[in-house]
């Protein structure tokens, strides 16, 4: 018998602070840019109300992109929220630990990453992500 494998797609990333401006944003699959602002606003609007010690995972992201499945995966680090927004086939907890990985990648990079960091150094944080994301596949 022969298995499918479905394998998730990562949507977005956007990288915002608190007051919502955006510090980072990466999208894998073409989007206007009116939909893209969208995306952001909405994303920021969802997350930022949000508790600090409730779940990091926002279903009903259908919203945001009409018509495709989409959800929120995201941390809140100091001053940045990273929002990662997949589809209904990627894992939650993958996603968490590859947030983790993506920001211990910029602390060791910019030996604790701030957000000047993002904002004067945005090609080397688009390198680094670039060495996990590709596409929107996670890579090994």
């Amino acid at each position: 018998s022969s298995a499918a494998f479905f394998l998730g797609m990562i949507r977005a990333v956007l990288v915002f602070n608190n007051n919502g401006k955006a510090r980072l944003i990466k999208f894998y699959e073409t989007l206007s840019e009116e939909m893209q602002q969208t995306l952001l606003r909405e994303a920021f609007l969802l997350v930022s109300k949000r508790e600090d010690d409730i779940c990091n995972f926002l279903e009903g992201g259908c919203n945001l992109l009409p018509g495709q499945d989409c959800r929120l995966i995201y941390r809140h680090y100091a001053t940045l929220y990273f929002v990662f927004c997949v589809d209904s086939t990627e894992s939650e907890l993958g996603i968490l630990d590859l947030i983790q990985v993506f920001v211990e990648a910029l602390d060791k990079s910019f030996e604790s990453v701030c957000e000047l960091d993002l904002i004067f150094h945005s090609d080397k944080v688009h390198f680094l992500l670039n060495e996990l994301i590709i596409g929107g596949m996670v890579l090994e």
